[in-house]
């Protein structure tokens, strides 16, 4: 009795130091973030000497009413939706399908192929010789050069690849073949419904490599009203330090003061929205993003 009662106790101070570490890891991971959005409400004065830590001084909106002045923010916002959307469902259908068909042993060449995306990782054409085929396929200053021509990633092929061969049973496909099942069929109806953690994971990649791609746009993309919000709001910062630099007396003060203050509105309006995002698949997602790390 007295042992377990010991065993009781060592298991109860090691949970206590589990938690008193992952509390410590968790402020350390999160304060930034905090700090960032208490910042974007704050005097910049008081940021820059250090007197904000835990809540705003001197409160102000300032930063963000400055940002939403410009109406092409709205603009940016439509765009980077509709990218972000159009692109994880585009990037899916693309990874997911080419992934399928690399995982099944009666592909021909599969080796082969897979070998040939494996190399794209390390290699690729280039931006010039990249620019001069988006130009001839007649994807220059259009919206799809954002959805389409980058919508293949070699990664996410190999990692859905991965989970398809590990986690789909091979008996699944013999007894759907005996029920006259065909490929199509079998992967809509089977094999998607049994894949919620990989879509969940390559879902979650993709929307936020498209929420965040700007590079893109400033290369492919002429015409402002086609540019997403990252590109809009570099912009915007652009142009503020450039009145900065040029301003003299009070109008150079104010004019820094609301681009430091707009520095951090920046931050939390481009990253809040795709945030919001990872509680909807973070109990697929915390599934998914263990593929591959276990060899049986």
């Amino acid at each position: 009795m007295i042992e377990k009662s010991k065993r009781f106790r060592k298991l109860t101070k090691f949970d206590l130091l589990v938690y008193v570490l992952t509390l410590l890891i968790l402020i350390v991971i999160l304060y930034p973030i905090y700090f960032v959005v208490i910042a974007s409400f704050s005097d910049p004065t008081a940021v820059a000497s250090g007197k904000v830590w835990l809540l705003p001084q001197g409160f102000t909106f300032d930063g963000y009413m400055e940002l939403f002045r410009h109406s092409n923010i709205w603009i940016g916002y439509r765009n980077t939706i509709l990218y972000t959307a159009g692109g994880t469902l585009v990037g899916l259908f693309i990874n997911l399908t080419a992934a399928f068909v690399l995982s099944r042993k009666d592909f021909m060449g599969r080796k082969f192929i897979m070998t040939l995306f494996v190399i794209t990782m390390f290699f690729n054409g280039g931006l010039i010789p990249t620019f001069v085929t988006v130009k001839q396929v007649g994807l220059y200053d259009n919206p799809l050069v954002m959805i389409i021509p980058f919508s293949v990633s070699a990664f996410n092929v190999i990692v859905a690849r991965t989970f398809f061969k590990s986690s789909i049973p091979e008996e699944l496909w013999e007894q759907a073949k005996i029920d006259g099942c065909g490929n199509i069929r079998y992967f809509v109806q089977i094999v998607l419904p049994l894949s919620k953690a990989i879509i969940s994971v390559l879902a979650l990649w993709i929307a936020v490599g498209m929420w965040n791609s700007y590079f893109n746009a400033l290369i492919y993309l002429k015409d402002s009203n086609y540019h997403p919000l990252q590109l809009i709001l570099r912009n915007i910062l652009i142009t503020n330090n450039m009145q900065t630099a040029l301003g003299t007396g009070e109008a150079a003060q104010i004019a820094l003061r609301l681009s430091n203050l707009m520095r951090y509105s920046v931050i939390v309006i481009s990253t809040i929205p795709i945030m919001c995002i990872y509680p909807l698949v973070q109990k697929h997602f915390n599934k998914g993003i263990m593929i591959g790390s276990v060899k049986g």
